[in-house]
């Protein structure tokens, strides 16, 4: 049975009926060349009725008729046969045509269409103006979970159709130049995709945040303001990337983490209840699992390290090491992973948040990433793409998940020495192995060429929008079906909002246009918005646009500092043992929260306790009548670090 929701254009054909005006116009002209591929057409175009040649036109399909079956061609290219156009007499038209399928009746009376060719035409036959019921047949798709999505460009009368359940299966990508509606047609499939699959959940990196206007009723939006993101869900490659600002890191440095992670986790895991203990022995704990530590932690090994006799060679990278750690902590641009609540266990509430589970009448989660630094931007995607393969993975088909990768050529670049290699892995991973557990990839990129062509590959739909790079029509053109390869030709002419989609979903490559959206559905970048004032650049406020631009709030890591400095405190008892000097902790807890403030670090704010002085210092022991920590250096903690060495901190061997 149909699905009934196609049938939009019920009515088309009904002006195929041969009656005397429409039987002269479709009779156009007979085949007098055919290959295995293509056929020439010659048309008599006659001067007295100019309406007549203009019923031929490049990209429209046309229909030969053989009797008992009709074959299907696509206009491709046009030409007269001689020197010059007459306008007295009549004038030989050679078309171009090549051969796409043919329209047969079944024993029981029903016409189908079919994508081979049967019976090849022979010279003489007539050629005419295709049928529009049999542009019916021709692009009808009848399976379930079918939807229309536009009409085609040659008569607006008969619907486009294409297949969710394949369209998600197998992938799709959109490509298309800056400014051809590719973030519209996206929208559009988007929402369509919701309608057939209630279990479908949605993530769309969004570079640009323009999404968030595009589904106002069905998504959340996810920015640096409501996101927490804890950067213990990180990978050890992917929290480098962190730390390095996109770096390479050094291996001594890369080495130290990947030893004191696990012991920091270990050591978050001994503080947890007996029953949450007893549920992670099974697993032994690396640099990689996802399970909570604390920054103070890795911190307080760090310094174990330093302070420790042997090992002086490492003392300068530890001391490195510990610099980055701070400076990542301290960036208000990274409040968003280092917040107070990102030290607790919180991966059930984050993935319920990102990944909408429960969807709560919006599966759609919007993850701005605009705000994110450029430098954070891959790990945060590499993350949200690999936590989206597993939650499909273990959730054993319970959860379908779309990811939407908007200027996808950022994160899987066609250079394998570009980009960022956990994030490729994951999208590649999601590509390979996504439609065995119910995990799909949507691509958009406005450069195909740029794009890891692997990753292209696996998109099984395609829907290519108009392009002007002769590099990335040569990618579409190879991705297409050597039958239909005249199609790409008119990928430099398309409209906005025309593309040719081709591929699983659709049974017929086809030139189509997309369905309009309504105006409060339409993507839309934050800020671009019709404002009528009247500032212009020489009377405008530049101190205020200054400000706006500096106007970052600083984190508040008071829970933090407090974490570290009781870590710290209870090896008191110990410090004399380790090198440690020793300092008075009770000042440096603090009972109430306060806002951030840059004096707020780790022991920035500590007074030194003075020690009874000392009848005359020696050579073998230091003076310790001077605190540790004045004024000058108690602004910063990496003012404190550059001024006074690490190494002034502890007992001299």
């Amino acid at each position: 049975m149909l699905n009934q929701d196609l049938h939009t254009s019920a009515k088309a054909g009904d002006h195929d009926r041969r009656d005397e005006q429409t039987a002269g116009n479709r009779m156009l002209g007979r085949v007098v060349f055919c290959s295995g591929s293509t056929a020439r057409i010659s048309v008599t175009a006659d001067s007295a009725n100019p309406g007549f040649a203009q019923l031929w036109s490049v990209g429209r399909l046309i229909s030969i008729d053989l009797g008992e079956t009709r074959v299907v061609a696509l206009t491709y290219a046009m030409n007269v046969d001689g020197p010059i156009w007459s306008e007295r007499e009549a004038n030989t038209i050679l078309v171009d045509v090549e051969l796409l399928g043919e329209i047969y009746a079944t024993p029981e009376g029903i016409e189908q269409f079919s994508s081979g060719i049967t019976r090849y035409p022979y010279l003489g036959a007539i050629a005419h103006r295709i049928r529009a019921s049999d542009l019916v047949r021709i692009y009808e798709n009848s399976a379930r979970g079918s939807c229309i999505v536009g009409h085609l460009s040659q008569d607006q009368s008969v619907d486009a159709i294409i297949n969710i359940p394949e369209m998600l299966s197998k992938h799709f990508v959109v490509v298309g130049s800056t400014g051809v509606g590719k973030t519209t047609a996206v929208t559009l499939l988007v929402n369509k995709a919701i309608e057939k699959d209630p279990k479908l959940r949605v993530l769309i990196l969004d570079p640009h945040n323009e999404f968030a206007a595009a589904f106002p009723n069905t998504s959340v939006v996810i920015d640096t303001d409501t996101l927490d993101l804890p950067f213990w869900l990180m990978k050890l490659e992917e929290f480098t990337e962190v730390l390095f600002r996109g770096q390479k890191p050094p291996l001594d440095e890369l080495d130290i983490l990947r030893d004191l992670i696990p012991e920091a986790k270990r050591a978050f895991r001994g503080s947890e209840a007996s029953t949450m203990r007893r549920a992670s022995e099974k697993t032994s704990l690396t640099a990689d699992t996802p399970v909570p530590y604390r920054i103070a932690d890795l911190l307080a090994l760090i310094d174990e390290r330093i302070g420790r006799l042997e090992g002086r060679g490492e003392k300068p990278v530890l001391r490195s090491l510990k610099l980055r750690i701070m400076a990542a902590i301290n960036d208000p641009r990274y409040y968003f992973m280092f917040s107070n609540s990102t030290i607790s266990d919180t991966i059930m509430e984050t993935v319920a948040h990102i990944f909408r589970v429960p969807g709560d009448g919006k599966p759609v989660s919007v993850f701005q990433l605009a705000g994110i630094p450029s430098e954070v931007v891959n790990s945060v995607a590499s993350v949200l793409c690999r936590m989206a393969f597993e939650l499909a993975l273990w959730g054993q088909g319970a959860i379908h998940t779309l990811v939407v990768c908007e200027e996808a050529h950022r994160y899987v670049p066609a250079d394998p020495e570009l980009g960022f290699f956990p994030t490729r892995q994951a999208i590649a991973r999601i590509a390979k192995e996504g439609r065995k557990y119910g995990v799909s990839l949507g691509i958009v990129t406005q450069r195909p060429g740029e794009l890891d062509q692997t990753i292209l590959s696996q998109c099984s739909t395609v829907f290519a929008m108009r392009l002007s790079n002769d590099n990335d029509q040569d990618i579409i053109r190879s991705a297409i079906s050597n039958s239909s390869t005249s199609t790409t030709s008119f990928l430099s002419s398309l409209g906005n909002g025309e593309a040719i989609a081709f591929g699983e979903a659709i049974n017929v490559p086809m030139r189509m246009r997309f369905n309009r959206l309504p105006p409060h559905m339409l993507p839309k970048a934050n800020g671009i918005i019709s404002h009528h004032h009247e500032d212009v650049p020489d009377n405008v406020d530049l101190r205020s646009i200054v400000k706006r631009m500096r106007a970052v709030s600083g984190p508040d890591i008071s829970g933090f500092r407090q974490s570290y400095e009781a870590t710290v405190a209870k090896d008191v008892g110990e410090m004399e043992m380790g090198g440690w000097t020793t300092y008075d902790s009770s000042e440096a807890i603090g009972g109430d929260s306060e806002p951030y403030r840059p004096d707020m670090l780790p022991r920035s704010n500590l007074t030194a306790v003075q020690r009874p002085e000392p009848q005359e210092p020696t050579p073998s022991a230091p003076d310790t009548t001077r605190p540790f920590f004045t004024n000058e250096t108690r602004s910063s903690i990496r003012e404190t670090l550059l001024k006074k060495p690490l190494g002034s901190l502890y007992k001299k061997d």
